[in-house]
């Protein structure tokens, strides 16, 4: 059937792929299909992105940290830098989208605008940047710093930072490069500007030493929920991955965010929002409770303890398991979405210590849900089609296998109901989630290729 003359488009579900070296759960790389030294192997991260291409998945997400953190005693750990695997699986991929966590408080704008225009040509345009400000206490330390900056102050140097990286990625005209071998002129220099940057943290003079992205810029994606993390999700991000709890939750914060668009001028469609949800994924509901069960019985209880002292910003590894949650300051300079979101589920769930370790133990604080493809399918629809999504960062419990599960099982059932894609229908990362390619503000009116060519000979 045709669409209806000026009807809108249906929606289109997004599916990204949010990837842990052995899965999401903490205590996955103990379980029996899990093998933890696949995980420092690039075979084993190719054929998950395979795995995920072949679901026709939107994109492959890896975060990243620049600490220990002190939990490697009980998990496993085999943090590649992110850009660097990603180069490796951008040439063992051909469609799927590749984004990557970096830190705008850790690394300089030029060097790092610079990574990810190198990531997105190398990529045919698949490149995406997860913004983050890095709030960790031994990330600091790793840096000659004895307290991480606070949180305002963070995000004031992020602003400046990606303003930056946009400058220095619109710096090269996408019709700089000529290279007319006949009458040896490679670059119109008139359309390599430099940026001329001095401002509060940084002075750079550019211009950047890659020609402009094939994507104009990669796709800039953020996570912080706080007030100011969504303020600055409104003015730069394009999507946005996040943890919600409850449809209540998640309708709240998709319309509030939203809401926040119009005075930045842009449009509703020009950023997505995908909650993160980890699928516990069986034949039949009791089987994949099962499956649940199984993995939480291999928790270990003193990283459960680190990880929600970690979370709270409050030192809880004397708590009694079995009582309930001891009292917690409010307020926080590291993540103050994610604190606040743990405190609620407490409170509101009335959990003892260790029942609080078991929910968090699957998605840190994103929803975990145990249930058939059918059930997964269903919940995800529910929140597509009720405002409180456009899509979803799925966390595997486990990897391979629950990466598997999802693309064989839940996938389908998604295409069967008319809601994600049966093929790809562009090649870029902005073609797979509906966005434009960014216009180049310095760009004017010049002679055509034709001209400058005659103008050279």
């Amino acid at each position: 059937m045709s669409p209806t003359p000026g009807a809108r488009p249906r929606r289109e579900l997004h599916l990204n792929a949010f990837l842990m070296s052995t899965g999401h759960h903490e205590a996955a790389w103990r379980h029996p299909d899990v093998e933890p030294a696949r995980a420092l192997t690039l075979q084993h991260y190719v054929d998950i992105a395979r795995t995920a291409e072949r679901g026709r998945l939107d994109s492959v997400f890896f975060a990243d940290s620049v600490a220990l953190h002190g939990k490697v005693r009980h998990n496993t750990h085999s943090a590649f830098e992110p850009l660097t695997l990603l180069a490796a699986l951008a040439a063992s991929t051909s469609h799927v989208g590749l984004i990557a966590t970096a830190s705008t408080t850790y690394n300089h704008p030029y060097t790092l605008a610079r990574a990810f225009a190198s990531l997105d040509h190398l990529s045919g345009g698949r490149a995406g940047w997860n913004i983050v400000t890095s709030a960790g206490q031994d990330e600091a330390r790793n840096f000659g710093l004895t307290d991480r900056p606070d949180h305002a102050a963070r995000y004031a140097r992020a602003t400046e930072f990606v303003q930056l990286a946009q400058a220095l990625w619109d710096s090269f005209d996408d019709e700089a490069v000529i290279a007319d071998q006949a009458s040896g002129v490679y670059a119109d220099t008139d359309l390599i500007t430099p940026v001329d940057h001095r401002g509060e943290h940084y002075e750079v003079r550019g211009p950047l030493n890659i020609r402009r992205p094939v994507q104009g810029y990669p796709l800039l994606v953020q996570a912080g929920s706080s007030e100011s993390g969504k303020e600055y999700a409104a003015r730069f991000a394009e999507a946005v991955f996040t943890a919600q709890q409850t449809l209540g939750e998640a309708q709240d914060f998709y319309a509030d965010l939203k809401g926040r668009l119009a005075a930045h001028g842009r449009r509703p469609e020009d950023l997505l929002i995908l909650p993160g949800i980890s699928p516990v994924i069986g034949r039949t509901e009791d089987e994949a409770k099962a499956k649940e069960a199984e993995l939480n019985a291999l928790i270990n209880p003193a990283y459960g303890l680190a990880q929600l002292s970690a979370m709270l910003d409050h030192e809880l590894t004397d708590a009694d398991l079995d009582g309930p949650l001891p009292p917690v300051a409010a307020g926080t300079e590291g993540n103050q979405s994610r604190k606040q979101l743990v405190l609620d589920l407490s409170a509101r769930e009335g959990l003892t210590v260790r029942q609080l370790i078991e929910r968090l133990a699957g998605g840190r604080g994103h929803r975990v849900f145990a249930g058939t493809a059918t059930q997964v399918a269903d919940q995800i629809q529910e929140w597509f089609e009720q405002g409180a999504a456009d899509g979803f960062n799925v966390m595997p419990p486990t990897l391979p296998g629950g990466l598997d599960d999802f693309v064989d099982l839940v996938v389908p059932e998604l295409q069967r109901r008319g809601l994600f894609r049966t093929e790809y229908t562009g090649q870029t990362l902005r073609d797979h989630y509906g966005l434009a390619r960014p216009a180049n503000p310095n760009t004017q009116h010049h002679p055509s290729h034709a001209d400058t060519k005659e103008n050279a000979a």
